[in-house]
């Protein structure tokens, strides 16, 4: 796979998640079972373009690794999601919370490889994955949120999300080799 494919993939993965998280925000009447697809196929697609793209280019990437782990761990959440809706619907804090916990922490560790090998750009990845961690943090304080708030929320978190793959797919260039 090439650098252009990889760029392409990233970029449209934030796209759909951005386009999720405006979604959020134009309808925050939406029940919670429509929001958990949503969140579950926009987590199936994001998580799989990161396994391809590991599949593809793993050897000439920076911190590979941490990519098939997220790509792994956000697969697996939204087949968790997609599958028990009731659950999720009860749940969607904490999901949500440990997937954008887990992707800020493994791009944060990832922008320290980066700075490392003295690559130009890591500073915008470790700021996105700080914030990615913080706010996935903060959804474990308050899991019993009305379902305007979490809408509103959910919406703000999946367009960081979609602006961190965004950043990704932007930045591609300088994280290959």
């Amino acid at each position: 796979m090439n650098k252009t494919v990889s760029r392409v993939l990233w970029i449209v993965a934030g796209i759909l998640l951005i386009a999720v998280g405006i979604a959020c925000f134009a309808h925050p009447g939406a029940t919670l079972g429509g929001l958990s697809v949503a969140l579950g196929l926009a987590m199936l697609f994001s998580g799989l373009v990161d396994i391809v793209i590991f599949a593809a280019a793993r050897r000439l990437m920076y911190g590979a690794g941490w990519f098939l782990l997220d790509g792994i761990l956000t697969v697996l959440l939204s087949v968790f999601i997609l599958g028990n809706r009731m659950f999720t619907m009860m749940t969607l804090p904490f999901i949500l919370g440990m997937w954008l916990l887990f992707s800020g922490i493994s791009m944060l560790v990832g922008s320290f490889d980066l700075q490392r090998f003295g690559m130009r750009g890591w500073g915008w990845l470790t700021a996105l994955g700080v914030l990615l961690a913080v706010f996935g943090f903060s959804t474990f304080f308050n899991p019993v949120a009305g379902a305007a708030v979490l809408t509103v929320m959910t919406g703000l978190l999946l367009i960081l999300q979609g602006a961190a793959a965004i950043a990704r797919g932007c930045l591609t260039g300088r994280f290959w080799l």
